[in-house]
């Protein structure tokens, strides 16, 4: 893993939690009225909606990143890759859980990661509609921001197969005959993945697993670093790099990402 020194992360965590604060304002006092929307899979039989929020969102935090930084490279879901000489580059999802915002569910976010050498090392889950946003200040410390009073993030180390708090959402990416693999993951989900949010419950310690399918870079990267810094882990199904995205699990403790992994089996490739 390549050395982001310690002195980075005040820089930018601080960079960050202002970022948030400025979004939540400009999604109330811009964005908080009727959009547009479009399918970017229109005529090819699926749905992936886009809105004009989206755009506005990410146009919004690119601006924000390039007065503060403007020789970092930029990833974004909607406008794509701006690429530079610079080892930082940021990885945006200006609305994480489109379908939520179309249909007026508040669980959506704005997901917003800083990578160094390609790792994401500081991450940003921000809430709007919630009023509060998830953050990570350094390899060991996150916490969570709630109208206007913060606390740290831990995960629940404790939870065993038999008592754990399991969410799910598979995105059309697992067939039901692979489902059928795996009956006994099929039984224990008590939650839908409601995206982002249900991450961050995990670095709460309110869920034990999250599985989730078909993940872009820019689904997950803002969330590996909060969820490490309050002790998770989160990995890929093959147990590889998260960074890769893809199918992802993330888990309060090794022992039971180790278990549930193993029942993953049948329908890794």
């Amino acid at each position: 893993m390549p050395i982001f020194k310690s002195t980075n992360y005040s820089l930018y965590s601080k960079f960050l939690n202002t970022l948030a604060t400025k979004l939540t304002k400009f999604y109330y006092s811009k964005l908080n009225k009727p959009f547009k929307v479009s399918n970017k899979l229109k005529g090819r039989g699926g749905y992936d909606p886009v809105t004009s929020a989206d755009k506005a969102f990410e146009k919004f935090i690119i601006k924000e990143i390039k007065r503060k930084f403007p020789t970092h490279q930029i990833i974004g879901e909607e406008f794509g890759y701006q690429k530079s000489k610079s080892d930082y580059s940021w990885v945006i999802d200006p609305i994480d859980g489109t379908r939520s915002f179309v249909i007026g569910n508040p669980t959506w976010s704005n997901l917003i990661s800083l990578n160094y050498k390609g790792t994401p090392f500081l991450g940003l889950a921000n809430f709007p509609v919630l009023k509060k946003y998830y953050f990570n200040t350094s390899e060991k410390s996150a916490y969570v921001s709630e109208n206007g009073k913060k606390r740290k993030l831990k995960v629940n180390e404790k939870a065993f197969f038999s008592n754990m708090r399991l969410s799910a959402g598979f995105h059309g990416g697992l067939s039901l005959d692979k489902q059928k693999k795996i009956p006994r993951i099929l039984k224990r989900i008590q939650f839908p993945c409601s995206d982002a949010l249900s991450y961050a419950h995990l670095a709460e310690g309110k869920l034990d697993i999250v599985l989730q399918c078909s993940n872009k870079i820019w689904d997950i990267h803002a969330l590996i670093p909060i969820i490490k810094a309050a002790g998770g882990h989160v990995t890929t199904w093959q147990n590889g790099n998260a960074i890769k995205a893809g199918n992802i699990i993330c888990s309060g403790n090794k022992n039971l990402h180790n278990k549930i992994l193993k029942i993953l089996k049948p329908v890794v490739k």
